[in-house]
């Protein structure tokens, strides 16, 4: 039976029967380092998808076609004015108006069903 070197707890885990010492996994996540955080992400200043548009000009007069900077043209056109995304949103409908939709869908179902017993029995096929 072996003991963990740091903290002395018996092995629970398999382990050779060759082994001579044995570190548990909870001592051994203690001694690898934490990660450093991660640096934010730091905003360009620019709208999203800017590269993928035609041509757009940044507030520094940068002029860019389909996001590859047209050195040239730096300073020769007004920057691109982008307007904020409104998005919708949308209603969530009531218990009663799913089952009310629902039903309007079968008996549309039903009629065409219906219609085409009828088609069938005159002799109208759909050509």
């Amino acid at each position: 039976m072996l003991r963990c070197l740091k903290c002395q707890s018996v092995a629970t885990d398999r382990v050779s029967s060759t082994a001579h010492t044995y570190i548990c996994s909870s001592c051994v996540t203690r001694m690898i380092p934490c990660e450093a955080d991660k640096p934010k992400r730091v905003s360009s200043g620019r709208p999203s998808g800017w590269h993928f548009m035609k041509e757009f000009v940044d507030k520094d007069g940068n002029v860019f076609h389909k996001g590859k900077e047209q050195k040239k043209l730096k300073g020769t056109l007004p920057p691109t004015k982008v307007k904020p995304v409104v998005r919708k949103k949308t209603k969530r409908r009531s218990k009663e108006q799913i089952l009310l939709d629902r039903q309007k869908e079968k008996k549309a179902a039903l009629r065409k069903a219906v219609q085409k017993q009828k088609d069938f029995i005159n002799h109208k096929f759909g050509d």
